[in-house]
């Protein structure tokens, strides 16, 4: 689908919940993208995610007070259609709809019609297709036909703005039938080899049947007074000729969708010398239905869709006159006979350019038979002659003689506006893919710089201070590398530096799976924390399996010119208050005495060992770890404090299987 349906969405939970409740949305529905590009194509699966992300995180749109209604995926896909709807109209989208008929129901017949219009603008449109098979002074029952699923009540809400903005009808909607259907139904005279082709495709239309009912007897008035006036005024029956005179490439069809008759032109591109030669053969073996698209083309459509604009492709070489038996190839044949292509591929069998017929199907009821209006469909000069056709094929009274000159005059300049279009178009595209690549760069950045958390508040916009946030009990941990002594040369300082990186990128590589969070480095200790800013009740466990795994992985990594490292940790437990504080360079600090003691138990530790305070060790279980009493320890600040060695079990599981599991 087309971004513009996605902006309609984003621009209205943004305007009615709020710019913090479509982040929470985006993040629900696990959608990369928190804008959308107008002309950018998006997966049609994203609209029903991010309805089903509303429906759990917001209050139903149509709630109204002292009415607590439970918000719904389908509510919100409806919703979706009002917005849409809403949308378009303040970009002028909406005098199309009002030039279409007086009534809602002439909108209703023309929909597929502006849907043609429309994909000049969006080429890569899946648009719908729709006609009303009964209609009646309290409404009309409507058939939907869409490749999409789950946009009925997209659909239905769209109906429902439309009708209430802009023909001032109250319209309630009830759906009478719901099925899907397979492409491979697409025309029933259609080859073997096509109706393999589509089945083995697996592709299905979704075909829905609604009752709208709605104030509609000014339309029934309106159009029972034309078939009145009809009636009253009498002509002279015509010969068909002459209408095929009119339309050289009509063609007249019966209700068996075979050929009755043919325009002289239509007939000169088939070869045919009469229309004898092709009287009796069934339209599909000469003409392929380009629009409207996924529609069964049977004579029952046909009278449904009689206002809407057809486009039928002109089928060119030996086999499009060939005998209705020869449509099924034997064995001995299927090389001689190509398939024909499921989109529209202008080329025909001798290299000349196929004919498309545009036009309307027009019943004649007196003679019971409909008869293919139309003209080709000529841009310019160019065109003409690759499709082997002159100026003086074309109709008199029509503005084809007019469109080709014209646009043999400006080809070159239009051609050179849709490269250069084309190529802004391409170039957007790009600059939106790497705006959203370095968009995800920055995040990875911010995010292993700040908490996910702590990150996605000040992108809202918040405050530093709103990250600020108090915990009653979590454990700090610092660790000291020891036995990097300062050096006098370039290179011994770089050695330095090569050990202090690999010892600081193997613990970071350790704290994501114990749920602990780096705080930051200063020279050579690393400081972390469990418990803030996500709490967990197994923070003294978290620091402390930690620090016997950095205990066991120091030894055994490997430094240059022989260095000996070891380290010493220090854990305590107590509250403290974090956040981001300042505006430049923010980082995310711990503040109280927590930090403090915590910084004593590690220089008062001893190289190889953990210090913990009796704070931390009476929240570990006893089961786990060998604990061992230092006895009393003078520490600066505090006086004498009771501490602890803290060490595995020997028999204790290994703690990484706990965390991997």
């Amino acid at each position: 689908m087309y971004g513009m349906l996605l902006e309609s969405v984003q621009h209205f939970i943004q305007l009615e919940y709020g710019e913090s409740a479509w982040r929470e949305v985006v993040r629900l529905a696990r959608c990369k993208w928190y804008v959308f590009n107008t002309h950018q194509i998006y997966p049609d699966g994203l609209m029903p995610e991010l309805a089903a992300a509303a429906a759990e995180l917001l209050t139903d749109p149509t709630d109204r007070p002292g009415a607590r209604v439970q918000p719904t995926a389908d509510g919100f896909m409806r919703y979706f259609g009002r917005c849409f709807v809403r949308f378009f109209s303040n970009l002028g989208y909406d005098a199309p709809i009002r030039a279409t008929g007086r009534y809602f129901c002439e909108f209703l017949k023309n929909v597929d019609n502006l849907h043609l219009q429309m994909r000049f603008a969006y080429p890569k449109m899946k648009s719908p297709s729709m006609y009303m098979s009964h209609v009646d002074r309290n409404g009309c029952v409507l058939v939907y036909r869409s490749t999409r699923r789950g946009f009925t009540q997209y659909f239905m809400g769209q109906l429902d703005q439309i009708a209430e903005e802009v023909y001032d009808t109250n319209l309630k909607i009830r759906v009478l039938q719901c099925e899907k259907t397979s492409t491979t139904t697409v025309s029933s005279h259609q080859s073997a080899v096509a109706t393999a082709t589509a089945a083995a495709a697996g592709l299905q239309n979704v075909l829905v049947k609604f009752r709208l009912d709605f104030d509609n007897s000014a339309f029934v008035d309106q159009h029972a007074a034309v078939h009145t006036f009809d009636r009253c005024l009498q002509l002279p029956s015509i010969p068909i000729g002459l209408l095929l005179r009119l339309f050289p490439f009509g063609v007249v069809i019966n209700q068996d969708i075979r050929i009755m008759d043919a325009g002289e032109k239509l007939l000169s591109v088939w070869g045919a010398a009469t229309a004898d030669d092709v009287r009796g053969h069934l339209l599909v073996q000469h003409l392929v239905l380009r629009r409207p698209r996924d529609i069964p083309f049977t004579w029952t459509n046909l009278m449904y869709l009689a206002s809407v604009t057809f486009e039928l492709e002109v089928l060119r070489g030996t086999h499009a006159t060939m005998p209705e038996k020869k449509l099924n190839p034997t064995k001995g044949e299927k090389k001689s006979v190509s398939q024909l292509p499921a989109t529209l591929d202008r080329r025909g069998s001798y290299g000349s350019r196929s004919i498309l017929l545009k036009g309307q199907m027009r019943h004649f009821k007196e003679i019971d038979v409909v008869v293919f209006l139309c003209s080709p469909v000529v841009n310019n000069l160019d065109e003409l002659q690759a499709m082997s056709l002159f100026m003086n094929d074309l109709n008199l009274h029509g503005l084809s003689r007019e469109l080709v000159l014209a646009g043999w005059q400006h080809c070159s300049r239009l051609e050179l506006m849709f490269e250069r279009a084309e190529q802004w178009s391409q170039d957007l595209e790009d600059n939106y893919e790497q705006l959203d690549k370095w968009k995800r760069k920055g995040d990875s950045l911010l995010y292993s710089m700040l908490p996910r958390s702590v990150a996605d508040q000040l992108q809202n916009e918040q405050s530093t201070m709103n990250t600020c946030k108090a915990f009653n009990l979590i454990s700090v941990m610092f660790c000291e590398v020891e036995g990097l002594r300062p050096q006098a040369t370039i290179k011994g300082v770089m050695d330095v530096v090569e050990c202090m990186n690999t010892v600081f990128s193997c613990f970071d590589s350790l704290t994501d799976r114990f749920n602990v969070y780096k705080v930051e480095t200063v020279n050579q200790v690393y400081m972390a924390v469990s418990g803030a800013p996500e709490y967990t009740g197994e923070h003294a466990r978290n620091v402390t399996d930690l620090s016997l795994e950095f205990a066991e992985n120091i030894r055994d990594l490997q430094f240059p010119c022989n260095i000996q490292i070891q380290i010493k940790i220090g854990i305590h437990s107590g509250p403290v208050v974090a956040g981001v504080v300042g505006m430049k360079v923010p980082r995310y600090c711990l503040f109280g005495d927590t930090v403090n003691t915590a910084s004593r138990m590690q220089t008062t530790s001893q190289p190889g060992k953990i210090h913990i305070s009796v704070t931390t060790k009476r929240l570990l279980p006893q089961n786990l770890y060998t604990l061992t009493s230092r006895g009393l320890v003078t520490v600066k600040g505090k006086g004498k404090m009771e501490t602890f060695w803290v060490d595995r079990k020997p028999r204790s599981p290994p703690t990484e299987k706990r965390h991997s599991l």
